[in-house]
Parts: C-alpha cells; sequence; structure tokens
C-alpha cells in the first residue's frame, strides 16, 4: 500500500483515490457540502483554504490545503520540498 502526503503530514492511500480536483466549481461545492451532510467528510487542511478536493473510493471526500498539482506529483512519485508553513505544523 503506496501513501500520500496531502499537506501537514497526512497521507491517503494512493490505491484508494478516485481523482485529486479543484473545490472551485460547484458541482465540487455542492460534493462537500453532501460529504459534511452524511459524515464522510475528512477536513486535512489544519484550518487553512481548501485547495483540492481528494475523492476517495469509499466514498469519503477529503481536503487538503495543497494544490491539486502538488498532489498529483506526489501520486507520481516526484517529491516536492515541504513548504515552511508546513514544517511549522508537523
Amino acid at each position: 500500500m503506496k501513501l500520500v502526503n496531502i499537506g501537514f503530514g497526512n497521507l491517503v492511500s494512493a490505491d484508494k483515490v478516485v481523482a485529486v480536483v479543484s473545490p472551485e466549481s460547484a458541482p465540487i461545492k455542492r460534493m462537500v457540502q453532501e460529504a459534511k451532510e452524511r459524515g464522510v467528510l475528512i477536513d486535512a487542511t489544519f484550518g487553512r483554504r481548501t485547495k483540492a478536493v481528494i475523492i476517495m473510493d469509499s466514498d469519503n471526500v477529503v481536503l487538503s490545503a495543497i494544490l491539486p498539482e502538488t498532489v498529483a506529483g506526489r501520486f507520481n512519485g516526484k517529491e516536492e520540498p515541504v513548504p515552511e508553513e508546513e514544517e511549522k505544523h508537523e
């Protein structure tokens, strides 16, 4: 099982991820709100602005404070240096 860092030391199983999307569109905002109402929303932003929404095959929705492109790069093995603001909270 491969785990991928989604920011602030939080990890998700790469095998379980269906999509990594931007939270800007109305359908994604609705999906996040519905997940919150159903109790399947996982907020891994540490109070920061949500920049990526990760949709899992278990029907969970995970919020991340790092960009979708960065998350995708981490899935592909292109680990980037951890920004200073993340290091302070680990």
